[in-house]
């Protein structure tokens, strides 16, 4: 019988009644709803399937089917041509200072544009220095504030510091410059520095990065405005990793006797690894390029030295301060196009290194 319905039936037909036949009784006609919907499925015409524009192969499309795959793919295609762009736009826009000074240029700590002399590394410098004391402050406040939300605070507590971070982290940009230079720099110079000048100038190692006159603008200053600026970006990301951990590793250490800081330096890190390192690449990736905040509170002098309480710049203050005043088509408007080159390089080669750590090779 089974021979007879291969040979007379479709295929998909012939597999559904040989399973239905071959069922008991009591449960032949208990299926009989779900077969007469596997039959109905099996049996249906070509005609209908045709209709919606769907083949056995799957290589015909409908008209919107089509014309959705194709915005899709324009969308994705889209982002390629703008990053492209930009990539293209910087690089053929600091041709100019690339070819008269070479690749010197980005070692060079030199900015004179009296005697159109430039260099990027001053800049460079600022930048990548102030960076890393952001990120090194932000890192262990995004941290413990991600945990304790996730682990330790009361539903109702944890909703209201949760909302208070997503609200810090949708302040402009220059509200934090503009708090930084009417509090933190005071602070800096009346404070900070002289109490670390008066204790700590006779060290050696801790007087090269903390010499220099009161200002209170500085590297250290920077980064601190930038810590507080990106602490809630890395915080929201921690924040949804470890909500996405399974209670049942937290509660499983628990039960062995373990306390906190054993679960969150044992479990908690070691499963959320991948996560805590997208967070600090974004919080690094804000502070790279932050232009305002930054304006306001380091200074803006292109020098390079040790001290973190002396004025610097960095490449995003250094393009906000000079491009209005640089001629289109001068070897100065060049060198900052140059600047901003470099900094995509720079935003680049920080991500390529987060994959790298990451462990991902996709």
């Amino acid at each position: 019988m089974s021979f007879l319905f291969r040979l007379f039936f479709h295929d998909r037909t012939a597999n559904a009644l040989v399973w239905w036949l071959k069922l008991p009784d009591n449960a032949r006609f208990s299926s009989q709803s779900s077969s007469r919907m596997t039959l109905a499925t099996a049996t249906q015409p070509e005609e209908a399937r045709d209709k919606v524009g769907v083949s056995h192969s799957g290589s015909r499309r409908s008209g919107p089917d089509t014309a959705f795959h194709l915005l899709v793919a324009a969308s994705a295609l889209l982002v390629l041509v703008v990053l492209g762009g930009l990539v293209v736009l910087m690089g053929v826009g600091g041709s100019q200072a690339f070819r008269t000074f070479g690749l010197g240029f980005a070692f060079h700590d030199v900015w004179n544009p009296v005697a159109d002399q430039y260099g990027a590394w001053a800049p460079l410098f600022g930048t990548i220095v102030s960076t890393l004391i952001g990120v090194a402050i932000a890192l262990p406040l995004a941290f413990g504030t991600a945990f304790w939300l996730t682990a330790m605070a009361p539903p109702r507590i944890a909703a209201i510091v949760g909302t208070a971070v997503q609200l810090l982290a949708a302040v402009p940009s220059i509200i934090f410059g503009m708090w930084g230079f009417f509090t933190i720099v005071p602070f800096m110079a009346r404070t900070v520095q002289p109490f670390l000048t008066h204790h700590f100038r006779h060290v050696p190692g801790i007087r090269f990065i903390i010499h220099g006159a009161p200002f209170g603008t500085g590297l250290m200053t920077a980064g601190l405005v930038l810590a507080v600026m990106i602490a809630p970006f890395m915080t929201a990301v921690m924040r949804d990793v470890f909500a996405a951990m399974p209670a049942m590793l937290r509660e499983s250490a628990y039960g062995l006797g373990a306390t906190r800081w054993d679960v969150m330096w044992k479990v908690v890190v070691p499963w959320s690894r991948t996560g805590m390192i997208g967070a600090i690449v974004l919080g690094m990736g804000r502070a790279l390029g932050e232009t305002m905040a930054v304006t306001f509170v380091i200074g803006n002098v292109t020098a390079v030295g040790w001290s973190l309480f002396a004025p610097r710049s960095t490449v995003a203050s250094l393009i906000a301060l000079q491009f209005p005043e640089s001629p289109a088509g001068s070897l100065r408007l060049s060198a900052l196009l140059a600047l901003g080159f470099i900094l995509m390089l720079l935003s680049f080669a920080s991500l390529a290194l987060a994959r790298m750590l990451r462990g991902d090779t996709k």
